[in-house]
C-alpha cells in the first residue's frame, strides 16, 4: 500500500524533502574588480543549515534569509527609490538557487545607500569578509 497526500496523490517521503530543500543557494562572493571569487553555499530544509552550508555562519545567514529573502530575491514593483549617492565599497555578490521552490538570481552590491541597506541585511548570507573566513 502505497502512502498518500490529501489530493490522493503519493505523498512525498523524507527522501524527496533532501532532494529539493527550501533554502538552496549558492552565493558568488567578489570583493574587488578582478579579484578572486568566493563561492558559498546555504542548504536547509527547517530550522537548521544543512551540513551542505559552507558559509561562515550558516545558521545568521539562514535567519537573515527567512527574515528578508521575500521580499529581496522577489521584490513588488513600486515607485522609484530614493537613494543615498555613497559609496560602500567594490564588493559584489550574486545569490543563485531556489528559495521555498522559486528561482533565485539576486545580485548586491554596495554602489549606493539602497544597494548598501540591502547588503547589510543579507550581510551573513553573503559571506562576510571572505578573506578572514579562508573560503574558496
Amino acid at each position: 500500500m502505497t502512502a498518500t497526500n490529501g489530493a490522493g496523490e503519493p505523498a512525498a517521503s523524507p527522501h524527496d524533502r533532501t532532494t529539493n530543500p527550501e533554502v538552496d543557494l549558492t552565493i558568488t562572493l567578489t570583493e574587488a574588480p578582478g579579484g578572486p571569487e568566493y563561492v558559498f553555499r546555504l542548504v536547509a530544509d527547517g530550522q537548521e543549515p544543512g551540513p551542505e552550508s559552507t558559509l561562515p555562519d550558516a545558521a545568521a545567514a539562514l535567519a537573515a534569509v527567512r527574515q528578508h529573502g521575500e521580499a529581496i530575491f522577489f521584490p513588488v514593483p513600486g515607485p522609484p527609490k530614493l537613494c543615498t549617492q555613497q559609496y560602500g565599497g567594490p564588493q559584489v555578490a550574486v545569490v543563485t538557487g531556489t528559495y521555498r521552490g522559486r528561482g533565485v538570481e539576486a545580485r548586491f552590491s554596495r554602489t549606493d545607500g539602497c544597494e548598501i541597506s540591502r547588503w547589510k541585511s543579507m550581510a551573513p548570507l553573503l559571506g562576510g569578509t571572505a578573506r578572514s573566513t579562508g573560503a574558496v
